[in-house]
């Protein structure tokens, strides 16, 4: 009924807290379709991941414009996050105040979000058992890894479209 990319998302961001592979995983679904076809609200789960992954780094600011553009998005798409099985007045509460401590720059805590669907949850309990994993475990604010993934990841193929493009852009002129 829900998209595996979805579900290991869930995994995630309630197990591993690991908020840079929500981002690699809905980012790979979310590209699956067609660029006319494709779906804004995934974009604002990601965006989510995204704020949280800066927040926990104390990068503020970042936390702050993404968690703004998060909320843009997934508080338009109510039927849609109802249809991913969350409950939407608590996700747009759960939101709302996360931004407020954004701006108050309090410092990153573990957030779950609010699953409705009890076969859903049911799901993901199961696969976390068989997986070794605990749903709503805490982020392990000691795992640099996890906390800096970004700076040990291999950019070379993004620098090299960057580059690409920049020369392209320079042919044209």
């Amino acid at each position: 009924m829900y998209p595996q990319a979805y579900i290991q998302y869930l995994l995630q961001f309630h197990c591993h807290r690991d908020y840079f592979e929500c981002h690699e995983i809905l980012e790979e679904h979310w590209k699956a379709d067609p660029p006319k076809e494709r779906k804004v609200y995934w974009v604002g789960l990601i965006q989510l991941a995204v704020s949280l992954y800066h927040q926990r780094r104390k990068n503020f600011n970042g936390a702050e414009r993404m968690m703004k553009k998060a909320v843009a998005i997934l508080t338009q798409h109510k039927e849609a996050m109802e249809q991913l099985g969350l409950d939407y007045t608590l996700l747009s509460q759960e939101l709302t105040t996360r931004l407020q401590q954004i701006q108050d720059k309090k410092l990153y805590t573990s957030i779950n979000l609010p699953i409705k669907d009890s076969a859903l949850l049911a799901l993901c309990a199961k696969l976390c058992t068989s997986n070794g994993l605990v749903w709503g475990q805490k982020s392990d604010m000691a795992n640099n890894d996890l906390i800096h993934k970004h700076s040990h990841r291999d950019r070379s193929d993004v620098i090299n479209e960057r580059l690409r493009q920049i020369k392209l852009r320079k042919e044209t002129l």
